[in-house]
């Protein structure tokens, strides 16, 4: 029994391809808004890729600029069909490409809401590259005069100012690696060699941040140095007072910042993907209803057109068998090419073949020096 079934009469049949026609264009422009979504978060990524470890995070984007470039050309050529669809003799040269088309519309359907799903399911490799690419950067920021590695200090300040944030998970991270370069240290001073000498790695450490970490939103000047040490400023308690530099760290910074772009782009690719899935399946309506009007030859008379032919569990037996028969079919060509004499099998009877062999050979010169000697 036919699924949703549905009878239509010339007219409606001549509407429904005009409104699928109208309904492919508009689809085409949704296959640009995918594009250039996927191309957007692209390029945002792209703009602080030297803050982020590498990894898979741009499958997203890349996703999204596919299924966008093969929406255009679906619906450009689902236009042209449903155009056609208006005269049964024109659809007649379509008949045999309509059900493959709607098999790929619906896998390209499919694969808009998988780029959508994949907008809410990026969110944990985002964090993890981010976590990672920012530990990288801050621990290489004080290396200014190595290549490679210069950028990194502007690109470190310019993201700490733009996002109001400091550090990797917050400003205690400037504290656990020496962001200040040994060019600019006194070794002539006590202080400082006290403080290499006290580090087991000798490192340089103190309980301070760069000033792209200060908040300028602040009534008092920026402290950046000695931050736990009360004594060292007046009127300044470090656990009650709030500190006049940025709290938030860059990663959670940055993070709600891609989640938000992820979240409208998410949304906007679920909206698509209904739109194209309403489209599918007046193009299934419109497939058979012209198939079952062109069966009698009664081109002016009514026809009904189903969502499929058969029910749900059918239909899911129907395919399962075919492709159970497509396994059973290369199971049996690859046992049959066992037996071909052009591929080569591995004889496993004790050498016998070879004995055979060599014994052929050694007739074959006793009769070569038999004849030559009769000569």
């Amino acid at each position: 029994m036919a699924v949703l079934k549905v009878k239509f009469t010339k007219t409606k049949r001549d509407k429904l391809a005009q409104i699928l026609w109208i309904l492919n264009w508009v689809s085409v422009v949704s296959g640009v808004i995918l594009f250039s979504l996927g191309l957007f978060l692209k390029i945002e990524i792209k703009k602080r890729n030297e803050v982020m470890a590498k990894g898979d995070i741009n499958s997203v984007p890349n996703m999204l600029i596919s299924v966008g470039v093969i929406a255009c050309i679906i619906n450009f050529l689902g236009g042209k069909i449903c155009y056609d669809c208006s005269d049964a003799n024109k659809f007649s040269r379509w008949k045999l490409v309509m059900l493959p088309y709607i098999v790929c519309t619906f896998c390209f359907t499919f694969s808009i809401l998988v780029g959508a799903l994949m907008c809410y399911t990026m969110r944990n490799e985002l964090e993890e590259s981010l976590y990672l690419g920012l530990r990288d950067a801050i621990k290489f920021y004080k290396d200014t005069d190595i290549p490679g590695r210069c950028f990194l200090k502007k690109t470190v300040d310019m993201l700490q100012i733009g996002f109001q944030c400091c550090g990797n998970n917050g400003f205690r991270d400037w504290f656990e690696i020496q962001w200040v370069s040994t060019h600019y240290l006194n070794m002539a001073s006590k202080e400082v060699l006290d403080r290499l000498k006290s580090n087991v790695d000798g490192k340089f450490l103190v309980d301070g941040v760069p000033f792209s970490c200060c908040n300028p939103g602040s009534p008092r000047p920026c402290i950046q140095y000695q931050l736990t040490n009360n004594s060292a400023h007046y009127n300044y308690d470090f656990l009650t007072e709030e500190l006049n530099i940025w709290v938030k760290g860059c990663r959670e910074a940055l993070l709600e910042y891609y989640t938000a772009i992820m979240r409208s782009i998410g949304i906007s690719a679920l909206l698509i993907w209904l739109f194209e899935l309403s489209v599918l399946i007046g193009v299934r309506y419109l497939q058979t209803a012209m198939k079952n009007i062109l069966l009698p030859g009664d081109l002016e008379g009514e026809s009904e057109g189903w969502l499929l032919e058969n029910s749900f569990v059918e239909t899911a037996k129907y395919n399962i068998g075919i492709i159970k028969n497509l396994s059973k079919a290369n199971q049996i060509s690859a046992v049959s090419g066992m037996n071909d004499p052009n591929i080569e099998v591995r004889n496993t009877n004790c050498g016998k073949p070879m004995l055979q062999q060599n014994l052929s050979q050694q007739l074959a010169r006793q009769v070569s020096k038999e004849t030559s000697s009769q000569v």
